[in-house]
């Protein structure tokens, strides 16, 4: 079984070194900094769990497309950040040389209806995604280093799709440490991340905060609040739903569990601020927004939050 993983980031670097540590063959797609790192000191994944090293040349790592060899690919793990989807569905699309003809496309990222930009390209039967929730950071350009663990990494398809095909990638990386199912549910994993992520992902960013500060600041909590009550109302509005009946329910496991399990967390939205690059917005409460203007529900506080991360980014 060959995996290319697109985007060598924390994310691609830490399901990378999970599938090679059980003799999957894994190759990368990645800048000409991060591959040239790759290429001279290897990878690692570091961190909760059982920690991995490799090699250079126990994994391949190409800069451009040009370079991976024709009908090489099984499985693609889409791994780049959100704000570069549309590129990256179009380049896949054309190289579809480099595919074999029962391939499948595996979107590990943030946010909620990112297989949309790949579907313009390929099938359903051929994109299927991923709710990871594991926190990942990249201390050095060639180290995943996992910092958070609360629930497994769900695999599956939003186009009704039967997953089965992904049981390969599941067993790999549950084996590597870190716990992978397949559900017939994704839309409710991805929808509970989304209620996680844009509750604290933004807020923390603009603060400067972690998790635990959000929760224990009466005022960020207020907002936090409001945020969830009106992404359950859009949720209400809309085909689709999640694991709590309503808004209560959802903050009393928020409150109590999810954000107590990562306290001490600072949000990737509050890591891309730092850096000056493009956040995920669009595809977290951006998202929301969308699909609020479509069903005719008010999100206030959730416009408030975009545009403060969008007025922030602007400067950059």
């Amino acid at each position: 079984m060959n995996v290319l993983i697109i985007g060598s980031g924390s994310v691609g670097i830490g399901l990378g070194t999970s599938l090679l540590s059980q003799n999957i063959n894994v190759s990368f797609l990645a800048s000409c900094e991060t591959a040239n790192k790759m290429k001279q000191e290897g990878i690692k994944r570091t961190g909760l769990f059982e920690n991995y090293s490799f090699d250079c040349n126990e994994f391949e790592v190409y800069a451009q497309y040009s370079q991976i060899p024709d009908d090489s690919v099984d499985f693609v793990l889409i791994c780049t950040k959100t704000v570069v989807n549309k590129t990256v569905s179009k380049e896949l699309s054309e190289n579809k040389r480099i595919l074999k003809n029962d391939f499948k496309i595996l979107i590990c990222q943030n946010g909620f209806g990112n297989d949309e930009f790949y579907l313009k390209f390929f099938d359903k039967n051929e994109v299927f995604c991923a709710r990871v929730i594991t926190g990942f950071t990249r201390p050095q350009r060639n180290i995943s280093e996992v910092t958070v663990y609360t629930e497994p990494i769900m695999l599956g398809s939003l186009q009704n799709e039967n997953p089965n095909c992904l049981i390969p990638i599941a067993d790999a990386i549950t084996k590597s440490g870190i716990k992978c199912e397949l559900t017939d549910e994704l839309d409710k994993y991805l929808w509970a991340k989304m209620l996680y992520n844009c509750t604290l992902n933004p807020l923390g960013a603009i603060l400067d905060v972690t998790y635990g500060e959000l929760k224990d600041n009466p005022y960020s909590k207020n907002i936090m609040d409001k945020l969830i009550e009106e992404i359950f109302d859009v949720i209400d509005a809309s085909p689709y739903s999640t694991f709590w009946n309503n808004s209560d329910d959802y903050k009393e496991i928020f409150y109590s569990k999810l954000v107590m399990d990562t306290y001490n967390h600072y949000s990737s939205t509050h890591q891309d601020i730092k850096r000056k690059i493009r956040t995920e917005i669009d595809t977290l409460n951006g998202k929301v927004i969308e699909l609020a203007d479509k069903y005719g529900v008010d999100v206030s506080t959730n416009k408030t939050i975009y545009n403060l991360i969008k007025a922030i980014e602007n400067n950059f």
